[in-house]
Protein backbone atom coordinates (compact mmCIF):
# COMPACT_ATOMS: atom_id res chain seq x y z
CA UNK A 1 0.00 0.00 0.00
CA UNK A 2 1.23 3.65 -1.31
CA UNK A 3 0.71 6.41 1.96
CA UNK A 4 1.88 9.47 2.33
CA UNK A 5 2.65 11.30 5.85
CA UNK A 6 1.34 14.37 6.58
CA UNK A 7 0.85 16.54 9.89
CA UNK A 8 -0.64 19.74 10.72
CA UNK A 9 1.03 21.68 13.54
CA UNK A 10 2.72 17.88 14.57
CA UNK A 11 -0.68 16.58 14.30
CA UNK A 12 0.72 13.71 12.03
CA UNK A 13 -1.87 11.89 9.81
CA UNK A 14 -1.24 8.88 7.06
CA UNK A 15 -3.31 9.53 4.00
CA UNK A 16 -4.22 6.91 1.73
CA UNK A 17 -6.27 6.36 -1.11
CA UNK A 18 -8.77 3.90 -1.70
CA UNK A 19 -8.59 1.23 -3.90
CA UNK A 20 -5.33 1.12 -3.29
CA UNK A 21 -5.41 0.82 0.51
CA UNK A 22 -7.79 -2.26 0.51
CA UNK A 23 -9.87 -2.83 3.21
CA UNK A 24 -9.29 -0.99 6.38
CA UNK A 25 -9.67 -2.00 9.66
CA UNK A 26 -9.53 -1.33 13.30
CA UNK A 27 -7.35 -3.33 13.77
CA UNK A 28 -5.16 -2.43 10.67
CA UNK A 29 -5.40 1.09 11.12
CA UNK A 30 -4.41 0.75 14.83
CA UNK A 31 -0.97 -1.35 13.72
CA UNK A 32 -0.33 1.55 11.15
CA UNK A 33 -0.80 4.25 13.55
CA UNK A 34 1.61 2.21 16.09
CA UNK A 35 5.22 3.38 16.06
CA UNK A 36 7.03 0.13 17.00
CA UNK A 37 5.10 -1.85 14.99
CA UNK A 38 3.63 0.74 11.80
CA UNK A 39 4.81 3.43 10.83
CA UNK A 40 3.43 5.81 13.43
CA UNK A 41 0.80 8.30 13.60
CA UNK A 42 -1.81 10.09 15.04
CA UNK A 43 -4.51 8.60 12.65
CA UNK A 44 -5.36 7.78 9.25
CA UNK A 45 -7.54 9.72 6.58
CA UNK A 46 -8.54 7.61 4.06
CA UNK A 47 -9.68 9.47 0.87
CA UNK A 48 -12.72 6.87 -0.17
CA UNK A 49 -12.73 9.18 -3.57
CA UNK A 50 -12.08 12.15 -5.25
CA UNK A 51 -12.04 13.72 -8.54
CA UNK A 52 -11.11 17.84 -9.52
CA UNK A 53 -12.21 19.57 -6.65
CA UNK A 54 -14.05 17.17 -4.42
CA UNK A 55 -12.87 14.65 -2.17
CA UNK A 56 -14.79 12.21 0.40
CA UNK A 57 -12.71 11.18 3.09
CA UNK A 58 -12.92 9.03 6.53
CA UNK A 59 -10.93 10.03 9.54
CA UNK A 60 -9.43 7.10 11.66
CA UNK A 61 -7.88 7.46 15.31
CA UNK A 62 -5.28 5.86 16.55
CA UNK A 63 -7.50 3.24 19.07
CA UNK A 64 -9.53 1.95 15.26
CA UNK A 65 -12.13 4.37 16.05
CA UNK A 66 -13.40 6.36 13.27
CA UNK A 67 -14.17 10.01 14.16
CA UNK A 68 -17.02 12.02 12.35
CA UNK A 69 -14.57 15.45 11.87
CA UNK A 70 -11.30 16.50 11.88
CA UNK A 71 -10.16 19.96 11.38
CA UNK A 72 -6.24 19.32 10.61
CA UNK A 73 -7.11 15.52 9.15
CA UNK A 74 -9.73 17.71 6.77
CA UNK A 75 -6.96 20.34 5.74
CA UNK A 76 -4.24 17.89 5.11
CA UNK A 77 -7.12 16.12 3.02
CA UNK A 78 -7.29 19.54 1.03
CA UNK A 79 -4.07 20.26 0.48
CA UNK A 80 -3.37 16.93 -0.62
CA UNK A 81 -6.07 17.29 -3.00
CA UNK A 82 -4.91 20.98 -4.12
CA UNK A 83 -1.48 19.55 -5.07
CA UNK A 84 -3.02 16.69 -6.97
CA UNK A 85 -4.98 18.22 -8.85
CA UNK A 86 -4.17 22.24 -8.66
CA UNK A 87 -7.03 25.55 -8.78
CA UNK A 88 -6.89 27.27 -5.49
CA UNK A 89 -10.47 25.60 -4.10
CA UNK A 90 -11.63 22.29 -3.24
CA UNK A 91 -14.64 20.78 -0.85
CA UNK A 92 -13.37 17.70 1.27
CA UNK A 93 -16.65 15.55 2.81
CA UNK A 94 -16.37 13.88 5.70
CA UNK A 95 -19.26 11.94 7.86
CA UNK A 96 -21.45 13.52 5.18
CA UNK A 97 -19.98 17.15 6.08
CA UNK A 98 -18.68 19.55 3.12
CA UNK A 99 -15.99 21.64 4.36
CA UNK A 100 -14.54 24.48 1.69
CA UNK A 101 -10.59 24.54 1.82
CA UNK A 102 -8.85 27.34 -0.30
CA UNK A 103 -5.43 27.90 -0.66
CA UNK A 104 -3.09 30.99 0.66
CA UNK A 105 0.05 31.80 0.40
CA UNK A 106 2.91 30.01 2.45
CA UNK A 107 0.97 26.48 2.97
CA UNK A 108 -1.82 27.57 4.78
CA UNK A 109 -5.18 26.28 3.64
CA UNK A 110 -8.65 28.40 4.68
CA UNK A 111 -11.38 26.38 6.05
CA UNK A 112 -15.10 26.79 6.11
CA UNK A 113 -16.03 24.27 8.92
CA UNK A 114 -19.59 24.53 8.78
CA UNK A 115 -22.08 25.34 11.56
CA UNK A 116 -20.90 25.03 14.93
CA UNK A 117 -22.95 24.85 18.37
CA UNK A 118 -22.25 25.82 21.74
CA UNK A 119 -24.46 24.04 24.24
CA UNK A 120 -25.30 26.22 27.95
CA UNK A 121 -22.31 25.03 30.74
CA UNK A 122 -22.74 21.60 32.68
CA UNK A 123 -21.14 20.59 36.03
CA UNK A 124 -19.77 17.20 36.32
CA UNK A 125 -17.75 15.25 38.36
CA UNK A 126 -14.70 14.01 36.68
CA UNK A 127 -11.10 13.95 37.81
CA UNK A 128 -11.32 13.94 41.62
CA UNK A 129 -13.24 17.56 41.37
CA UNK A 130 -16.20 19.16 40.24
CA UNK A 131 -16.14 21.00 36.76
CA UNK A 132 -18.05 23.18 34.54
CA UNK A 133 -17.95 22.02 30.87
CA UNK A 134 -19.34 23.77 27.59
CA UNK A 135 -20.49 21.01 25.33
CA UNK A 136 -19.27 22.51 21.69
CA UNK A 137 -20.42 20.37 18.63
CA UNK A 138 -17.97 21.02 15.45
CA UNK A 139 -19.57 17.73 13.82
CA UNK A 140 -17.93 16.10 16.44
CA UNK A 141 -18.38 16.04 20.25
CA UNK A 142 -15.72 18.44 22.68
CA UNK A 143 -15.84 19.62 26.21
CA UNK A 144 -14.55 22.90 27.03
CA UNK A 145 -12.93 23.73 30.34
CA UNK A 146 -11.84 27.16 31.38
CA UNK A 147 -8.95 27.11 33.60
CA UNK A 148 -7.12 29.96 35.39
CA UNK A 149 -3.96 28.41 34.98
CA UNK A 150 -2.94 25.21 32.41
CA UNK A 151 -0.59 22.06 32.98
CA UNK A 152 -0.15 18.96 31.76
CA UNK A 153 -0.84 16.95 34.81
CA UNK A 154 -4.32 18.36 34.90
CA UNK A 155 -4.80 17.66 30.88
CA UNK A 156 -3.34 13.89 31.48
CA UNK A 157 -5.95 13.85 34.77
CA UNK A 158 -9.36 15.27 33.16
CA UNK A 159 -8.74 14.48 29.71
CA UNK A 160 -9.51 10.87 29.93
CA UNK A 161 -11.74 11.02 32.95
CA UNK A 162 -14.18 13.35 30.67
CA UNK A 163 -14.09 11.84 27.67
CA UNK A 164 -15.09 8.59 29.04
CA UNK A 165 -17.56 10.29 31.32
CA UNK A 166 -21.28 8.91 31.08
CA UNK A 167 -22.72 12.31 30.14
CA UNK A 168 -20.64 11.71 26.59
CA UNK A 169 -21.89 7.96 25.72
CA UNK A 170 -19.83 8.46 22.45
CA UNK A 171 -16.71 9.85 23.95
CA UNK A 172 -16.28 13.52 23.52
CA UNK A 173 -12.91 15.27 22.95
CA UNK A 174 -11.84 18.13 25.60
CA UNK A 175 -10.12 20.89 25.76
CA UNK A 176 -8.52 23.37 28.40
CA UNK A 177 -8.41 26.66 27.72
CA UNK A 178 -7.14 29.77 29.10
CA UNK A 179 -7.76 33.17 27.81
CA UNK A 180 -4.25 35.28 27.18
CA UNK A 181 -6.20 38.34 26.31
CA UNK A 182 -9.34 39.22 23.84
CA UNK A 183 -8.01 37.64 20.57
CA UNK A 184 -6.01 34.51 22.10
CA UNK A 185 -6.17 31.67 23.64
CA UNK A 186 -4.01 28.78 25.36
CA UNK A 187 -5.25 25.41 24.44
CA UNK A 188 -4.55 22.23 25.53
CA UNK A 189 -6.03 19.13 23.71
CA UNK A 190 -7.27 15.57 25.20
CA UNK A 191 -8.43 13.81 21.91
CA UNK A 192 -10.74 11.29 22.04
CA UNK A 193 -9.37 8.23 20.68
CA UNK A 194 -6.07 9.71 20.59
CA UNK A 195 -5.27 11.43 23.91
CA UNK A 196 -2.86 13.98 24.69
CA UNK A 197 -2.47 15.73 21.36
CA UNK A 198 0.08 18.41 20.20
CA UNK A 199 -2.77 20.71 17.83
CA UNK A 200 -6.31 19.89 17.05
CA UNK A 201 -7.87 21.97 14.23
CA UNK A 202 -11.41 21.09 15.53
CA UNK A 203 -10.67 21.22 19.42
CA UNK A 204 -9.43 24.88 18.30
CA UNK A 205 -12.57 25.64 16.23
CA UNK A 206 -14.58 24.04 19.83
CA UNK A 207 -12.27 26.68 21.89
CA UNK A 208 -12.51 29.75 20.01
CA UNK A 209 -16.24 29.52 19.34
CA UNK A 210 -16.75 28.53 23.13
CA UNK A 211 -14.69 32.02 24.14
CA UNK A 212 -16.72 34.50 21.66
CA UNK A 213 -19.75 32.39 23.17
CA UNK A 214 -18.96 33.54 26.44
CA UNK A 215 -17.45 36.53 25.59
CA UNK A 216 -13.74 35.71 26.86
CA UNK A 217 -12.98 36.87 24.02
CA UNK A 218 -13.61 38.63 20.59
CA UNK A 219 -13.36 36.87 16.59
CA UNK A 220 -11.22 35.75 15.46
CA UNK A 221 -9.14 34.17 17.96
CA UNK A 222 -5.61 32.87 18.05
CA UNK A 223 -5.23 29.53 18.99
CA UNK A 224 -2.20 28.59 20.66
CA UNK A 225 -1.35 25.17 21.06
CA UNK A 226 1.81 23.18 22.00
CA UNK A 227 2.02 22.49 18.12
CA UNK A 228 1.72 26.09 17.48
CA UNK A 229 -0.86 28.19 16.42
CA UNK A 230 -4.46 28.32 14.35
CA UNK A 231 -6.51 30.78 13.75
CA UNK A 232 -10.31 31.06 14.14
CA UNK A 233 -13.26 33.32 12.90
CA UNK A 234 -16.48 32.77 14.19
CA UNK A 235 -19.70 34.39 12.66
CA UNK A 236 -22.35 32.98 14.90
CA UNK A 237 -22.89 29.45 14.02
CA UNK A 238 -20.35 29.36 10.87
CA UNK A 239 -16.78 29.18 11.79
CA UNK A 240 -13.39 29.69 9.34
CA UNK A 241 -9.82 28.04 10.32
CA UNK A 242 -6.59 28.97 8.91
CA UNK A 243 -3.84 26.40 9.61
CA UNK A 244 -0.77 24.99 7.95
CA UNK A 245 -0.31 21.54 6.78
CA UNK A 246 2.94 20.03 5.48
CA UNK A 247 3.73 16.62 4.09
CA UNK A 248 6.67 14.80 5.29
CA UNK A 249 7.06 11.68 3.59
CA UNK A 250 5.75 8.97 0.57
CA UNK A 251 6.33 5.37 1.04
CA UNK A 252 5.21 1.92 0.98
CA UNK A 253 3.77 -0.82 3.03
CA UNK A 254 3.58 -4.49 3.46
CA UNK A 255 1.16 -4.27 6.25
Amino acid sequence: MRFEKWHALGNAYLLVVQPDAGDLTAARVRRLCDASTGIGSDGVVEVLSHESGRAEIAIWNPDGSVAEMSGNGSRIAAAWLLGERGGQEVEIVTAGRPVRAVALPDGLVRQEVGETSVAPDERLEAGGERVTVIPVDVGNPHAVVRRKALSRDDLLRLGPAIETHPRFPARTNVQLVRPLGRDTLEVLVWERGAGETRASGSSAVAAAAAAVAREWCDSPVTVSMPGGELHVAVAGPLVVLTGPAEQICVGTTAL
